[in-house]
């Protein structure tokens, strides 16, 4: 197809596109999940958990995601359907979110529909469209933050003042996403620094600055008083985990600048929106950067420059938290996935670049790489998802280090039933938070699992909830990872006998994925370790 055809197909019918777009993704991600091509991941497991013990929040995240999974599991049950409908649902609304603001709000329907091929494509998104992490509802909200700070900075198609309804989904988006990550909190400053640049152009509202303030005000004590109630309850556990996380405090303080970690976190962001896409997103990027500082004025034969506004608006919202996050990764390990709100703006602006390739006078030789680009995103997406039926060897497969934890539980399951008499006063524990919330998860019953503390590992939401001593004279099985055979030293008080390690490398599909160790462990003597000096 021409580039030129192409353009008047999409203008035809743009509406009609992008709901094929994302039916098309939302249809592919449930067919994904509801033929257990991936079992559950760790943070899944212990998410899951979680919404058995609901809180005003928990010790590493906010309380929406476990109110997210509680709402699937009361539709499908605790299956994994259950825990991740809500990703499937969330990555089909993110781009409607998407759609509203640059289709309707800006006019520009065919950016918007390259706008959403690129969030279709993203191996960022289209994790998060499976995946039930936080990261989901976050860049909802942050979507729909954007989509009410950029009503809150214009007049109407009248030229009247919106009034205080865009302060209140401000506010609204805030808050809900600050109870999905402490992140969301960082959007207070690119808020303010929104409206300094507008105010420099003299394009700021009346009464913007104190809405504003009301704004963010309303919407911290809608995310963060529950928060802030629960530290307070449990000794600011959770904020010293964050500070302990970001290398505020602890381990991670003790050195400034740290070169080895960066070039690890500049590939993740390659990879999360593909390279090619990654490029065009910089260069629309600096563009919209070049537009909102020095303001000129657009030419008739520029007809697709952005406005002012807008191309403030992605400015703030996608430089300032790449560059930090960049910058923080010199000084400690930052995780790929913390940098993921800048995509929200970042799939717009690509999106955009686009249009302006398809759009403008541009050499035969951009086209081809534009064409080229979209073959290859979509023969990586359909990849992604089916590669579990392609010849892969199980050493080139990465995902495989994500399975097997069905198997696994499956085999616990057996080994409780043919190895203790009575196999109803039965518990399951691990030293680590992932082995025990998927114990808790893929063992048949879904009983509750414990994590047994150690001097070796962070605190996690565990060991808040304490050990089985309501279970003194039951049987157990401590289960392991597979590089680490040796049980910790204090087990032989914990119970009266301790026979293992057994070797059992569980397997996805009949082959072999992942290796654990386990022991059987007789008469729990009511002894249950509590930490000492934990490193959050």
């Amino acid at each position: 197809m021409s580039r030129t055809r192409l353009v008047n197909s999409l203008s035809a019918q743009p509406g009609l596109w992008a709901f094929l777009i994302v039916v098309a993704g939302a249809a592919l991600r449930l067919w994904f999940v509801s033929t257990s091509q991936l079992g559950l991941v760790q943070d899944e497991a212990q998410y899951w958990d979680w919404t058995r013990h609901l809180q005003l929040t928990y010790y590493s995240k906010g309380p929406l995601i476990a109110w997210i999974i509680r709402c699937g599991t009361f539709v499908f049950g605790d299956t994994e359907l259950g825990v991740r409908f809500g990703a499937i649902v969330g990555m089909a609304v993110f781009p409607g979110l998407v759609w509203i603001l640059v289709a309707r709000l800006w006019k520009r329907p065919v950016a918007a529909l390259f706008a959403l091929f690129a969030i279709a494509v993203a191996p960022l998104f289209q994790a998060l469209g499976i995946l039930m992490t936080t990261d989901n509802p976050f860049v909802l909200c942050w979507a729909l933050a954007m989509i009410a700070l950029y009503l809150c900075s214009t007049p109407d198609s009248q030229g009247r003042d919106r009034g205080l309804w865009p302060f209140a989904l401000l506010a609204a988006a805030y808050g809900v996403g600050i109870l999905a990550k402490y992140t969301m909190l960082g959007l207070a400053g690119l808020a303010v620094l929104h409206g300094l640049l507008l105010q420099r152009q003299a394009l700021l509202p009346r009464r913007f600055w104190p809405r504003l303030v009301l704004a963010l005000a309303v919407g911290v004590v809608i995310g963060f008083l529950p928060t802030l109630i629960w530290n307070m309850a449990n000794g600011y556990v959770g904020y010293k985990h964050v500070l302990y996380l970001i290398g505020i405090e602890g381990k991670g303080a003790e050195r400034i600048i740290r070169l080895s970690r960066v070039p690890e976190y500049v590939g993740a962001q390659l990879g999360f929106a593909l390279p090619w896409w990654f490029a065009l997103t910089l260069i629309a990027g600096w563009r919209a950067a070049r537009r909102c500082w020095s303001n000129p004025a657009r030419r008739a034969d520029q007809p697709i420059a952005l406005e002012v506004v807008p191309a403030t608006l992605l400015t703030v919202f996608f430089w300032p938290v790449t560059l930090f996050f960049l910058a923080w990764s010199f000084h400690t390990k930052v995780l790929a996935n913390w940098n993921t709100v800048s995509f929200v703006a970042g799939s717009i602006l690509c999106g955009l670049e686009i249009e302006r390739i398809m759009l403008s006078d541009f050499s035969s030789a951009g086209w081809r790489w534009v064409k080229a680009g979209f073959a290859a995103s979509i023969v990586l997406t359909l990849f992604i998802h089916v590669h579990q039926m392609l010849p892969i060897p199980p050493s080139l497969n990465p995902a495989n280090r994500l399975k097997g934890w069905q198997d696994m539980g499956q085999h616990m399951h057996e080994v409780v039933h043919s190895r203790f008499d009575d196999p109803s006063r039965v518990f399951f524990f691990s030293n680590v938070y992932d082995i025990t919330a998927e114990l808790a998860f893929y063992v048949p019953g879904q009983a509750r699992a414990y994590c047994l503390w150690g001097p070796d590992r962070r605190m996690n939401q565990y060991d808040l909830w304490g050990g089985p001593q309501n279970h003194i004279g039951w049987n157990a099985v401590l289960v392991l990872r597979g590089d680490s055979p040796n049980a910790p030293a204090d087990i032989s008080e914990m119970f009266r006998n301790v026979s293992g390690p057994f070797r059992y490398v569980a397997t996805y599909r009949d082959v072999p994925v992942r290796p654990f160790y386990y022991y059987l462990c007789y008469g729990y003597t009511g002894v249950w370790p509590v930490q000492h000096n934990a490193p959050f």
